[in-house]
């Protein structure tokens, strides 16, 4: 067990806030201690412990780390692979043990998270916490407004109702178009057979956003650590 420190400066230092401005959030009864309420004077065990803001987690853990990647096409979005193939993790420069937060189909491109904290995993992967992933696709022919508004009603698949919180056509050209979707789940290949079942062949697929994160400066192989304030904003993103 870690030594237990004040849970205002535990909050500071992991650059969420100022120590005093967690003295603030502590009086104002928005800090909690493993869902109980808190005083200033009371201490968190860093390692053990959760501390919420408004009921989203606080990254207090020091070892704990989250990297949003650009996932190449052809890497595999798993910490192992049985074919020697190159995965997210092999990507991303750290000597924790990290775990990839949902996945990415190997001939889809864009952003994914790298992470060793199991409750922002179940957070951004369970469609019950409502954290969106947005995928620009590029499909053969042009959906027309009905085929568009079939993928925010739903589809059915083979393994259970699928449906875009929302869809719009982007631009599109005589024989292709680039599809917005936005989606609250992440089955697999899920956005691929939803456009199959319309008609509508995936060319290329590309996240380009997972919940408020963005990153356009962010080429293809590359990755960065996440800030503790994008954490809280991607969590608080979400459902409580």
């Amino acid at each position: 067990m870690a030594e237990r420190v004040r849970i205002q400066k535990a909050i500071a230092n992991a650059g969420l806030m100022s120590r005093r401005s967690a003295e603030d959030a502590i009086e104002a009864n928005r800090i909690r201690l493993n869902g109980e309420a808190v005083r200033l004077g009371d201490r968190v065990d860093v390692e053990v412990d959760v501390l919420t803001i408004d009921g989203v987690p606080i990254p207090v853990n020091p070892d704990i780390e989250t990297h949003l990647l650009y996932k190449p096409i052809g890497v595999i979005s798993s910490s192992s692979d049985t074919h020697s193939r190159t995965t997210v993790i092999d990507l991303v420069p750290s000597e924790a043990r990290l775990y990839p937060v949902g996945r990415l189909d190997a001939d889809s491109e864009g952003l994914i998270l790298v992470s060793n904290d199991g409750e922002l995993t179940n957070r951004v992967t369970h469609p019950r916490y409502g954290i969106t992933k947005t995928y620009v696709v590029m499909v053969e022919g042009v959906p027309t407004p009905e085929t568009v508004r079939r993928l925010t009603v739903g589809v059915e698949l083979d393994d259970g109702l699928a449906k875009a919180s929302s869809a719009r056509v982007l631009e599109h050209q005589p024989d292709r178009a680039l599809i917005q979707l936005v989606m609250m789940e992440g089955r697999n290949r899920e956005v691929r057979r939803m456009l199959s079942l319309v008609g509508h062949e995936a060319i290329s697929l590309v996240r380009t956003a997972i919940g408020p994160l963005t990153d356009r400066t962010l080429k293809p192989g590359e990755s960065r650590p996440l800030a503790p304030e994008e954490i809280t904003e991607l969590l608080s993103s979400g459902v409580p």
